[in-house]
């Protein structure tokens, strides 16, 4: 996203579209936006992480939803990357595909909301790029960030044994969407609240507390399924014990599936040993963030296995959201 100006002549478009909407969010290490990179210094002690996600207008956000929300559940998408390895954010890199379509009074909104989160969440913008398209809007956010050396949270850390753990609520993200497509009722727009603006846990430090970790965002059981592959088990799970916030339970059992693999939960995935679960719930209450046990890593299973809460096995039609 350089703004650098040719040596003379009248300012080109693209320049000029970047300094009006992004210039203010731009931090140290930018250089002002008017170079092809910026200059970045990890903290002493840390090491880098980064992570990268894409959003398409149509896909993974409506076209008719407001331009601030897009902008932070854009960023938040990416802070739940590094809360799941138990990183804190540095700054961000953008790059903006935009359609005619998309006026300057959108992006004018989709900056507001950017700023509204890095100022949440402690961070700026570094740089990234600009370009049109005759096709919809595409929005894709590089975080970088910085934890501990050695003591990143992965997918492939989970034991046998281990607690299947997860923060706050799960499905609100997914009946958020049925909401805003009017299938499910939602009064107080709690469920749409929540698929436009996730909630990513930072700062828990659950670097020493848990053995493997990844956020929800294709659905809780295709995520676990990758959580369980990566190291090596399987996993069991009680659907009667995933966490469900009030709005999910009025929508009714008919949704527990949705719930269940229709993702957009942006919630911390973890496997945690028995002798951790104390720490647990200390560093949760801390931090005011609500933890579940809702099942255990198996090494006799191959694969997630859901039970239905009264004994049985319960029959998903499909496990998550597929990227391709």
């Amino acid at each position: 996203m350089s703004a650098a100006l040719p040596p003379a002549g009248p300012l080109p478009p693209e320049f000029g579209f970047i300094r009006r909407h992004f210039l203010a969010l731009a931090g140290e290490g930018a250089l002002g936006l008017t170079d092809d990179a910026a200059l970045l210094r990890a903290p002493a002690g840390r090491e880098l992480v980064v992570a990268v996600d894409t959003m398409v207008e149509g896909v993974h956000f409506l076209p008719d939803d407001p331009a601030d929300t897009v902008g932070r559940k854009l960023l938040r998408c990416n802070l739940s990357d590094l809360a799941a390895m138990d990183a804190m954010p540095l700054g961000y890199l953008l790059a903006v595909t935009t359609p005619p379509a998309r006026d300057e009074a959108w992006f004018a909104g989709f900056a507001r909301g950017l700023a509204d989160d890095q100022g949440r969440y402690g961070l700026s913008l570094l740089g990234g790029d600009t370009t049109s398209t005759p096709g919809p809007l595409v929005l894709s956010l590089t975080i970088l960030g910085h934890g501990a050396p050695g003591r990143a949270l992965r997918r492939n850390g989970a034991r046998d044994g281990d607690g299947i753990w997860v923060t706050g609520t799960i499905g609100d993200g997914a009946l958020g969407l049925r909401a805003l497509r009017g299938e499910v009722a939602d009064p107080d727009g709690f469920l749409a609240g929540r698929y436009r603006l996730p909630r990513p846990r930072l700062g828990l430090g659950l670097g020493g507390i848990a053995s493997a970790a990844m956020d929800v965002s294709d659905g809780l059981v295709q995520d676990l399924g990758h959580l369980a592959r990566e190291s090596g088990v399987g996993a069991r799970i009680d659907a009667g014990r995933v966490p469900l916030s009030p709005a999910a339970r009025q929508a009714g059992p008919r949704w527990l599936p949705t719930c269940l693999t229709g993702g957009d939960d942006y919630e911390l995935l973890l496997a945690v040993p028995p002798a951790h679960e104390g720490a647990l719930r200390e560093a949760a209450r801390t931090h005011g963030v609500a933890v579940t046990r809702i099942g255990a890593f198996d090494a006799t299973l191959s694969g997630v296995q859901v039970l239905d809460g009264v004994g049985g096995i319960l029959a998903l039609e499909r496990t998550g959201w597929s990227h391709l």
